[in-house]
């Protein structure tokens, strides 16, 4: 059993993919082909953003999104603890200030009061500017974008939706990337839910102005013309072979992320009486599940013990980031964030991916199960 099994996605796709690879091979523009342009296209398409510009990762894409605004020295970006370092590592190589705040215990999402009094507190202090909000769709599941859109505009602050585990979800019939943030970001990982066979990333916004200058920014700032350079930027391309994968990928994606929603309420159906399992999605909308996470007393039996029995799991993340070694002096240590640190030492991901059939996810619930009985 493969905790995300990539090569039976492959076997199903295999000839698109080697045609669109062809095509790369054959015409050789490997920068900046025609494939990223029809790539951003079909993105605008699938989720509804008037602007869709590709990038090399996920990480830049949260770094362009930034650097878009200006943020930088002096300015607070608030963003949750229990999140993958590449959000807070976005802010701080810009030389802004991560303010890290606490999650809700069943969404695993940013929780808005801990951010409100954090914003209280920054502004209080008057050592830095409140310049945006990063919310981060974790594990596939959108946040509260109605709440995080009333304290962006509460504030003034820009909301910047770090959607890399999300893209596919829906909130409120709509879906993420369509606009309900400011900018989002998403990842092309090989393990997301959409994901190509190395690093790409992208950003979405409604703003034409703004989708104008991270294209700029991705492309070391450049302007008219090669030679045009009319802003600091970075080097941000997504790869053309990247591009040419992806589109094949997304001619199964709508049905691949159906499935997710079916294995994920398969695992709930037959794990909900024993564990405590993720929140479902409300009837008509549509998670992306990059993970499926539960929570459990004595982890790290409990995955060995599934480990003996051929069942892989992992941990996402087995320490907040105010409590990273290279971010301590940007939070408040230790229980500062409780949330946040009960969370990395209970959670539990199982296998996650739309190939699963139903006798492994049988095997998965039986197991885990029976394990947590015995721990």
């Amino acid at each position: 059993m493969q905790f995300v099994d990539l090569k039976k996605q492959y076997a199903g796709i295999s000839a698109d993919i080697g045609d669109r690879i062809k095509q790369v091979l054959v015409h050789q523009n490997f920068i900046q082909g025609p494939e990223v342009e029809e790539l951003e296209g079909e993105l605008e398409a699938f989720c509804g953003a008037k602007y869709a510009v590709s990038c090399a990762n996920g990480t830049d894409a949260l770094q362009v999104a930034l650097m878009a605004r200006n943020i930088g020295p002096g300015c607070a970006v608030f963003v949750p603890s229990f999140t993958y370092t590449a959000t807070a590592e976005a802010i701080l190589l810009l030389g802004a200030r991560p303010i890290f705040v606490d999650v809700d215990p069943r969404t695993f999402n940013i929780d808005f009061e801990s951010t409100e009094r954090a914003i209280h507190d920054v502004v209080k202090a008057g050592n830095f500017r409140p310049a945006a909000i990063m919310t981060v769709d974790l594990f596939g599941m959108p946040v509260d974008y109605s709440k995080a859109r009333f304290l962006a505009d509460e504030y003034g602050l820009l909301h910047i939706s770090d959607a890399a585990q999300a893209f596919g979800a829906t909130y409120d019939g709509k879906k993420v990337g369509s606009g309900i943030a400011d900018i989002t970001t998403t990842s092309f990982f090989p393990a997301k839910p959409l994901g190509c066979y190395g690093d790409g990333g992208a950003v979405f916004t409604d703003d034409k102005d703004l989708a104008q200058t991270m294209r700029s920014i991705c492309q070391h700032g450049k302007g008219a013309g090669k030679y045009d350079v009319v802003r600091v930027g970075v080097n941000s391309r997504m790869d053309t072979l990247q591009a040419a994968i992806l589109l094949a990928k997304l001619t199964v994606f709508a049905d691949e992320l159906e499935r997710r929603n079916v294995v994920a309420r398969a695992y709930s159906s037959r794990l909900s009486n024993s564990i405590l399992t993720p929140i479902l999605p409300v009837q008509g909308e549509q998670f992306a599940w990059a993970q499926y996470t539960v929570q459990v007393e004595n982890r790290d039996d409990v995955q060995a013990r599934m480990k003996s029995a051929g069942v892989p799991t992992a941990v996402y993340y087995p320490r907040p980031m105010h409590l990273q070694p290279a971010y301590l002096e940007y939070g408040q240590g230790p229980s500062s964030l409780p949330v946040s640190e009960k969370l990395a030492k209970c959670v539990l991901s199982l296998p996650m991916h739309p190939y699963l059939t139903d006798s492994e996810i049988d095997h998965v619930c039986e197991n885990l199960i029976s394990t947590v009985a015995q721990t």
